[in-house]
């Protein structure tokens, strides 16, 4: 392997050394020439110059970096002691010089970015301190420290996010900005007191996410334009429905992101704020001062909106102001705990709202899960047995995909995940219907796009996933157990 430059220099000097043969030297616009022969001295090779563009060249040099270290940075840790802290870092790459602490907690969070983890979770016990990461929505072990180490990592990230580290009685929340190479990301913080010590989970908030626009979430041809047409009304109430974890914030915010046209006055209040989108003003919810959802959408309401995103519906006044701001002009984007699409619209009646209040608002109602898709680079076929084929509702023999793994994937065989839609239209049918107090089933045969189940079936034969991550939606369809995911 090529000698690797600092990657402090070779950031600031714009060159980057690059495996192959022969070795590559990749030059930023506007590198410094003296940096260039000093890289050349370092390789001790004949280099192949690459001129590379600027964002490129800032991706290059964070694919290049991003996992340095982290065995030998875990067994630092383990030896380091409390003097160990140094507060300050502005990048998560540079780590030259940090302490064993510092640069531990950076080359996790780098490795767990670079590997799209949603969460790292640090969890304290009497024999040592476990941490682990969800990806693709399962979780895995990455390490293991000597429990001496873990006051000293659950303190300095307390620094981190602004934390009170003497209060280790009371859970806390906080957040943390930082930087990998040219990309910015949020770190939300929680911490809880356990027997081991203070459990902390790291939510990683990549603000790339905020881009994504409906088209890119999953959405089939019909359900995505129904959408869409929903999103086009001047006044109402669209709900997104799943359960913790489905996405649903992610698709409000790619609602928000079609409506974000500059011609509309778009608030939200948010528990919390988890991506800034420039040109919306957002609010988070803070209970301890009396700002809740209904306190913040009723300060809304006086700023004038025609976009109001509330972050979710959970007691019965704030369904009544969503309810009434949505009557009175308004488009109310929010979510709502529920099963099904249709199970939204019990939701809200058990919330006490009148069923022709709920008619008169809904413009529409989504639910979504997420499924794993199956890695690009090692995906098999395999045919469907007879066994799975009964129960997916699908013919025996016909190809599916099979998650082989590969390194790419870290032989779990899957790859990023994609959301699974069903949509309920609110036009005249349905709406007469909800108005007489209709049950789900009478509401879904009239007004259902695509049914969660019938999306499901779709992905496994399109090939996107495997039988085994759709098995759970279609026996949830049957009211049968969901048996653990492999």
């Amino acid at each position: 392997m090529i000698a690797r430059l600092p990657y402090a220099f070779a950031r600031r000097a714009g060159v980057l050394l690059l495996d192959g043969a022969p070795p590559r030297l990749a030059i930023r616009p506007g590198a410094e020439p003296g940096a260039i022969i000093e890289a050349r001295r370092v390789a001790g090779h004949p280099l192949q110059p690459e001129r590379v563009a600027a964002e490129a060249f800032e991706a290059l040099v964070a694919e290049a970096y991003a996992l340095d270290g982290l065995d030998a940075v875990a067994d630092a840790a383990s030896a380091a002691g409390p003097s160990a802290f140094v507060f300050d870092t502005s990048d998560l790459l540079d780590s030259e010089g940090e302490a064993p602490v510092v640069r531990l907690i950076n080359a996790l969070v780098a490795q767990a970015v670079r590997q799209g983890a949603s969460d790292v979770h640090l969890e304290p016990s009497d024999s040592g301190m476990a941490i682990r990461v969800r990806r693709d929505g399962v979780m895995e072990e990455v390490v293991r420290l000597p429990a001496e180490v873990a006051p000293m990592i659950v303190s300095r990230v307390k620094v981190m996010a602004r934390l009170d580290i003497a209060e280790r009685r009371l859970p806390q929340d906080g957040r943390i900005s930082l930087t990998l190479g040219s990309r910015a990301f949020d770190v939300r913080v929680s911490t809880l007191p356990a027997r081991g010590g203070e459990r902390v989970v790291l939510r990683i908030l990549d603000q790339s996410a905020v881009s994504l626009a409906l088209d890119e979430l999953g959405l089939d041809a019909a359900t995505g334009e129904a959408l869409k047409a929903a999103l086009q009304s001047p006044n109402g109430m669209i709900l997104v429905t799943g359960p913790t974890g489905a996405g649903k914030t992610t698709t409000l915010y790619a609602a928000l992101r079609l409506l974000n046209d500059g011609r509309r006055n778009i608030l939200t209040v948010e528990d919390p704020v988890e991506y800034a989108v420039p040109g919306v003003g957002q609010t988070q919810v803070d209970p301890r001062v009396g700002l809740t959802f209904a306190t913040g959408l009723r300060a809304i309401l006086r700023q004038d909106p025609d976009v109001v995103l509330v972050g979710e519906i959970r007691d019965r006044e704030t369904a009544e102001i969503a309810v009434q701001a949505a009557l009175t002009g308004h488009l109310v984007l929010s979510t709502v705990h529920a099963n099904s699409a249709a199970g939204a619209i019990t939701r809200l009646r058990d919330f006490g709202i009148e069923s022709f209040l709920i008619a008169a608002t809904l413009r529409a109602v989504v639910a979504q899960r997420l499924v794993r898709l199956v890695c690009p680079a090692c995906a098999g076929e395999e045919p469907l047995t007879s066994a799975l084929a009964g129960r997916l509702g699908l013919p025996a023999g016909m190809p599916v995909a099979k998650a082989v793994g590969c390194p790419a994937c870290r032989m779990t065989g899957y790859s990023r995940r994609q959301g699974l839609f069903e949509l309920v239209r609110i036009d005249g049918e349905v709406r007469a219907l909800i108005n007489e107090g209709a049950g789900e089933a009478r509401i879904e045969a009239a007004g259902l796009e695509r049914s969660l189940p019938e999306s499901a079936r779709a992905a496994v034969a399109e090939r996107r996933t495997t039988p085994a991550e759709a098995l759970p939606l279609l026996l949830e369809e049957r009211g049968q157990l969901v048996p653990a995911a492999p």
